[in-house]
């Protein structure tokens, strides 16, 4: 079975994204991009899926790093490297008979190279569909923990049960002789 690695077009997934997208708009692009990699990261965490994460370095000028934070690995391109080129070449050295490499953007131009070299193209809008689903997935097991918390775990089997019950039916018989 091929090992799948998701690559993940950051600003364009930054810009497809609403609650992303009006982060931005705001001015606020750090804390667009530090929530992206926060949903990115709890979705690996139950998905267990390797990602890489491509930041174009046009709009950070100066940082051209892999960052291990969020136990994902994040790249910024170089400053004469856009995103889609870091990619390309990505797709070209990784795509293989065992790896699948799928690259997460709505860039069409992007789209038909990666194609060309084999990988697979995932919508933004699929991965936001599939990192809700995930959320409401785990929501709900932490719900049915709970639950099953609430229900009392008795020590007693059902033999036991009734024998206590008798005993109590004695009991309260002794203690309330008018009965």
């Amino acid at each position: 079975m091929k090992k799948t690695i998701l690559v993940i077009d950051a600003y364009n997934v930054i810009g497809q994204w609403p609650h992303l997208n009006r982060l931005k708009l705001a001015n606020r692009l750090g804390d667009a991009r530090d929530e992206l990699l926060r949903e990115l990261s709890d979705y690996k965490k139950y998905r267990n899926i390797p990602m890489i994460v491509v930041f174009d370095a046009m709009y950070v000028p100066g940082l051209s790093q892999k960052d291990k934070r969020y136990n994902l690995d994040v790249v910024w391109t170089r400053k004469d490297e856009t995103a889609d080129s870091y990619i390309e070449a990505l797709v070209r050295k990784k795509q293989s008979r065992f790896v699948q490499i799928v690259v997460v953007t709505s860039d069409d131009a992007e789209q038909w190279t990666v194609f060309s070299a084999g990988a697979l193209r995932m919508p933004d809008s699929e991965l936001w569909d599939r990192i809700k689903q995930t959320r409401y997935e785990v929501n709900r097991q932490v719900h049915n923990y709970q639950n099953q918390d609430m229900v009392r775990k008795v020590p007693w089997n059902k033999k036991q049960l009734s024998e206590l019950s008798k005993l109590r039916d004695r009991l309260s018989r002794y203690s309330h002789p008018h009965h």
